[in-house]
Formats: structure tokens, sequence, C-alpha cells
């Protein structure tokens, strides 16, 4: 099966080959690319509207077709354009899933601007980081970020805001998503604007180990390499299968039965590159559709799955698992699904078992990436998957890659080091932060800070992560932002935070203090401080108060292992 992977690869990629692989300059460095990549995301978005009436977003009982969004699309386009936004602007969205999100997504790159996600989670000290960070031209929020932002707008800097579905009577200073888009005359096309592949696509923003986070800034050239990474993995995994079993199809049609469409389901957050770029653009340009959740329940998801005939599911981990484990699982019809797992975080083996004895349609999956990569750097399904099943998969065809020791020396195949890799898909840099940008992209090289292993067969194995940082549910959470919160509080003399495993979410936030007076339910009460300053998901589950100063190493840092092993989860309050 290995041995018709490469060989496979080998056909796809050569001269003339339909993911033949090129090399392009691209800010100094040559970089692999695919060939036949096209110049932007606006040429991506322009080739769907030949799916015409088919079905493209789907929220609650709201259906709209790939022609009505493209409609849709050309008038805030035209809008921002009148309204004075040009290549190299950015545009703001900081919604829930909406459909509106993907609306506004593709009329922003559509004219050269950058779009920024705005994590939808973030608390209003937050927001106001992120928007004196990015100096958005224009703002596109729902009714809760509004409310947010209305608190900070002293803080930030003035700029329209076009509201989404905020209910009437509209502040004087928002302007109604629906009058903008709403028909007039002629049927709209988008406004003829040239862009550069290596300018900024959108911005996500990725925590920082400094305690703020970092708006990466993703090029159309990386994002359209993505797009064409994942279809590759899609045909070259199906391809070595198939002859691996003496051409016998693969066990799953690619689309379901009943309706002829792909279709996946949007559970995680659009402002994260597993959503946007790895689903909702993927699924753009083959035509599918994307059913949107308000929020992540597993009933709910099973409803959707069954009711709009859902092919694909991706999420973190965790979803799938509480999918598969829900009590209606075997009551609700999921045969349409054809591929089942996620990314943002590492699959456990179990879990990758568990999928494909439950679906008997469906096969695991599973992708390796980073903001910084604009997606996926490696993918493994189906019988690699279930093969290799602590594997993320070989990498793509554009990445070069190395695992390097602390002295930056490539380590012989088969031993761990820190993954690097350098390809079209790398960043072009972090928002304002020169140093950081240079620190992480060494002449073309992306330290990724996972530490990694390459087997003979290059599939890779992400057995630790050099930095400092708990993966909670898929969400990236700096332990130097948590402790930089819990510091601000006078009560705090030390603190040290780190991830513990978690049967749920892979991770959950811990943290060890030490206060300098006692204080009756002190816990609870820095949670309450950290709530005003952080997301949700960022503050501690587990505290533990510390009677002595914490334990250090020569250079003085704290020695977090050591905390790990010595504090058990019972004593936390």
């Amino acid at each position: 099966m290995y041995d018709e992977l490469r060989q496979v690869q080998a056909e796809l990629t050569g001269p003339g080959a339909p993911f033949e692989v090129a090399e392009v300059e691209v800010r100094g460095v040559r970089v692999k690319t695919y060939a036949s990549a096209p110049n932007s995301l606006r040429e991506i978005w322009l080739g769907s509207a030949a799916h015409g009436d088919a079905d493209y977003l789907v929220y609650e009982d709201e259906h709209m077709s790939y022609a009505q969004a493209h409609r849709q699309v050309a008038q805030l386009a035209h809008w921002l354009v009148q309204n004075g936004i040009c290549p190299g602007d950015r545009v703001a969205i900081a919604m829930r899933n909406y459909p509106e999100w993907m609306l506004a997504y593709w009329a922003t790159i559509s004219v050269g601007a950058a779009a920024v996600g705005v994590n939808a989670w973030w608390t209003a000290p937050e927001l106001a980081y992120g928007m004196n960070d990015a100096k958005p031209k224009i703002l596109i929020c729902d009714h809760e970020r509004l409310q947010r932002i209305q608190a900070i707008r002293s803080e930030i800097p003035e700029y329209p805001i076009i509201g989404v579905r905020v209910p009437e009577p509209l502040p004087l200073d928002v302007i109604d998503w629906a009058t903008i888009v709403a028909p007039v005359g002629e049927e709209p096309s988008l406004p003829e604007i040239a862009i550069d592949p290596d300018e900024d696509a959108c911005i996500f923003y990725t925590s920082g180990t400094t305690g703020r986070p970092k708006g990466a800034q993703l090029t159309h050239r990386g994002c359209v390499n993505n797009l064409l990474s994942l279809a590759y993995w899609n045909v070259a995994q199906a391809m070595a299968m198939q002859r691996a079993s003496d051409g016998a199809p693969p066990a799953a049609p690619s689309r379901d039965a009943k309706t002829g469409q792909l279709t996946s389901l949007i559970c995680t957050p659009l402002f994260h590159v597993t959503a946007n770029n790895c689903i909702a653009q993927g699924m753009t340009m083959a035509g599918g559709k994307l059913v949107h959740m308000y929020k992540w329940e597993a009933g709910r998801a099973l409803e959707l799955i069954e009711r709009e005939r859902v092919t694909n599911f991706s999420g973190v981990p965790t979803m799938a698992r509480e999918l598969i484990a829900h009590p209606d699982f075997a009551s609700r019809d999921t045969s349409s699904l054809n591929a089942l797992g996620g990314g943002g975080a590492q699959l456990q083996p179990d879990l990758v078992s568990k999928i494909d004895k439950s679906v008997s349609t469906a096969r695991p999956g599973t992708g390796y990436g980073m903001t910084e990569t604009c997606g996926v750097i490696t993918a493994n399904s189906a019988d690699f998957f279930v093969d290799k099943p602590a594997s993320c998969g070989p990498a793509l065809p554009i990445f070069d890659t190395k695992c390097i020791d602390t002295d930056g020396k490539t380590v012989p195949t088969g031993e761990v080091g820190e993954l690097c890799v350098r390809g079209a898909q790398v960043i072009r840099g972090y928002l304002n932060r020169e140093e950081e940008t240079a620190e992480s992209i060494t002449d073309g090289w992306l330290h990724t800070g996972d530490i990694a292993r390459v087997d003979e067969d290059g599939f890779i194995f992400i057995v630790d992560r050099a930095k400092d940082m708990v993966l909670r549910g898929g969400e990236n959470v700096y332990c130097a932002e948590v402790e930089s919160a819990l510091f601000d509080h006078p009560l705090v003399t030390e603190c040290a935070v780190f991830g513990v495993p978690d049967d749920r979410l892979g991770e959950e936030v811990a943290a060890v203090l030490v206060l300098n007076r006692y204080e009756e339910n002190a816990a609870d009460l820095l949670r309450a401080h950290c709530a005003t300053r952080l997301a949700k998901y960022k503050i501690p589950r587990y505290i533990w108060i510390a009677s002595e100063k914490l334990p250090r190493n020569a250079s003085g840092k704290f020695l977090k292992r050591q905390l790990r092993d010595d504090y058990d989860l019972a004593d936390a309050v």
C-alpha cells in the first residue's frame, strides 16, 4: 500500500500531471507550488458560479443556492469598493457561523482586501486589542459581537459597522446587512480587480507565547495551494488503495447517492483554518453544500446529518467522539457519511478504530496543519489511518520537511526533533511582528514548534509540543496569556499554567498559584477575574494553591513538567 502511494505521488505530481509540482520564488525564497494553482481565491469563487441553483449555504431552515450567494457577494463587493475599500485594506468579520460569514469573506477577498477573522469568543478587551492591531476599515459583525464592540467604541478607531442579524431598531451608526445585499436592477458581477497572489487574503489570529494573539497573514497563494493539497490527498489515497486491493473500488462513495452532492457540517469556528480553509473553501471549489450550526451539540449534529445528507464531518476529535457516543447515534440515518474525523488536535488511536467500526459507510480521516501554513501540512485517512492511527500522515507534495535538534541540525529518519516545513503555503508573516516572524520563519522554513519523527514510509508522528501551549478542544491556549491574566490580580505572586489530560477535550487548562495572603474561595475569585480578561475556554479548570515557592530551573523558569506530575487532579479546586 505504501509502495503504491509513492508510485501514485510520482505520477500525480510529475510534469504535465494534474498536481504537477513546480518551484516559484516567494519573498526571495524558492518554494514548491502546484503548477496549476489559480492566482487567487477570487478565481476559486468565480469558478463556483457554475453550480448555479445547487444548494450552497444552509442554516436552520434557510437554504441559499450558489446563484443567490453570488448575487449577495457581488452586491457587498461593490458596496465595499464604493466605500473606499482598496486592495491591501482589511475588513474584519466578527460573528458566529452564520451564512453571512462566508458571504462577507468571499466579497472581501474578491476585491483584494484581507478578511480579518475575529475570534467570536473574545471578550471586549480582547476585541479592543484585535481591532487596534488589525486596523480594519470596516467591521461586519452580528448582534452579540456588536454589543461587545459598543462597550469599547471609545478604545478603537472609527469605521463603518455592518450589522448581521441585528434586531431592529439598529443603532444609528450601524448599517443593516440586508439593505446592502438587497437585489437592485440587473444581475451584478464582481468589480474588476487584479490580485497579487502573494498579498494577504486573510488574517487569522493565533495565540502568542508572549501572551498576546498574533495575526497570521495568509496569502492567496498559500490558501489556493492548500485547496490543491487537500484535493491531491483525496485522489492519491483512493488511487493507492485501489491498486493495493487489485483495483477494487473505494468502499465509500465520494458524493451522497441520493443528492449527488458533497455536504459538510460546519461545526468549528470559521475564524480558524480548519473550518474556513480546509472545509468551507474546499466544499465551495467542489460545488458542495455547507450546513452551519448555531453551536455544537452532538444530538443536533445527528439531526442535521440525517436531514441534509451530510457526507463529510470534520471537527475537533472530541466532536467525533461525542457524535458516535450519543444515545441517538444508532437511531439516526448516517448512511450519507463517507468521511468522519477531524483536525485541530490529534485523533487518539482508539477513536480511529471506533470511527471505522461505527459507521459502515464512513472512513476515518485527519490532517495536521497550522494557521501558519494556511491549512494542512499532512493528511491521513482510510486504510492508511487505520494502519497507522498514531500518525497524521505524510507531508503533502509542496512541502519540504525536516526534523531538527536543538542545534538546528537535521536528525536521521526515525529520530525526534522539531518539525520544520517550507512551501508555498507558509504565511507571509505575523502582522506588526517583525521579530516574531523572523524567529518563526528562517529562509522560508517555518518552525512548527512541534516535536515529531518521520518513519520509513514518510509518515509523520507528532510526539510532543515545543511550544508552551494547551490544546483544549482544538483551541490553542497559550500559557503565557493565562499567566498574564492571573498575575494581573493583586493576590498572585507566582503562577504556572500548563495542560493536563482530559478525556473529552484532549487537554484542560490547569494552574498552580502562590498567593500573598489567604483568601477564602480564592480559586473562584481568580476565575471570575480571568473572565473579564480572557475567553471562557482559556480560564483554568483546575487550580491548586501552593504553600511554598514553585520549583524553578537554573534559568529561573518554572518546572512545569514537575508540577504536572506532583499535583493530583483530585486535589484541585
